[in-house]
């Protein structure tokens, strides 16, 4: 039987803060759902990198490995997918009950539905377009623990919930008159963004959460772009037929002999 999906909106912090910690409470992958492959990762130089293709629709894939519920505040390209806001940890998230996976595939527009991620020119990411393209190839989580867990196996429920300890931030930034401009010389490496697609069904419902922090015990985050563009990063070295020691079994005789 398929777990209900969880979200949680303006939420609140209980306790006082606690570090970062190092265990992975939630397993964050990106899947290219025109190809249906999980895209592979690369470290470089700190950096988690993934190849998107243009184009290409994709979502963002949380698995819960803890017997608890989390909270899932999700950033792509700098911007909450719940609420449009420029992203920061206190705002709303998706709740996962325990071992509970599931796939993101859009930037939230209702309790019914999302605007599909998409791969897509940076200038024409939804991040340029709202005049904020400086983190523009980032997919990130931050992860919180609940402060008094509950049993929920309802249908999908969204918390309402006070906040406490940040302020929420405007759902826009001041938009730009030249925003494709400003991403293209902001971000002058990054060649793709993420686009505001087209509607699909996702419902969602309400749930109470409780975070047992003000700060998350788990963030990660991943890098993205096209994949030519990693290749001549060196991100991803450009594939061919490997070299062998042994490719035929005998001495062949040299041009012109």
């Amino acid at each position: 039987m398929r777990k209900p999906l969880l979200l949680a909106l303006l939420l609140l912090s209980a306790t006082a803060c606690t570090s970062v910690a190092a265990r992975p409470l939630v397993q964050m992958d990106v899947i290219d759902r025109d190809s249906g492959q999980w895209l592979p990762e690369y470290r470089h130089r700190g950096d988690t990198w993934v190849p998107g293709t243009p184009g290409h629709r994709y979502a963002v894939r949380l698995s819960n490995q803890s017997g608890e519920r989390v909270l899932v505040v999700l950033s792509v390209d700098g911007v909450n997918a719940v609420t449009g806001e420029t992203a920061d940890p206190s705002q709303a998230g998706y709740v996962l009950a325990p071992w509970q996976s599931t796939e993101i595939g859009g930037w939230r527009k209702s309790l019914d539905d999302v605007a599909q991620f998409v791969f897509t020119d940076l200038p024409d990411s939804y991040a340029a377009r709202t005049g904020r393209p400086d983190n523009v190839g980032v997919i990130g989580i931050a992860v919180f623990d609940e402060a008094r867990p509950i049993v929920d196996d309802q249908p999908a429920a969204i918390a309402r919930e006070g906040m406490r300890g940040a302020e929420r931030r405007s759902a826009m930034s001041p938009s730009s008159a030249n925003a494709a401009d400003a991403a293209e010389g902001a971000v002058a490496a990054q060649r793709i963004g993420t686009g505001h697609g087209a509607r699909e069904w996702a419902p969602v419902g309400r749930t109470g959460f409780v975070r047992a922090s003000l700060r998350p015990a788990q963030v990660v985050q991943l890098r993205y772009d096209d994949g030519a563009n990693l290749v001549a990063m060196g991100i991803i070295h450009a594939t061919g037929p490997a070299p062998e020691a042994f490719p035929s079994g005998f001495v062949a005789d040299p041009p012109g002999w």
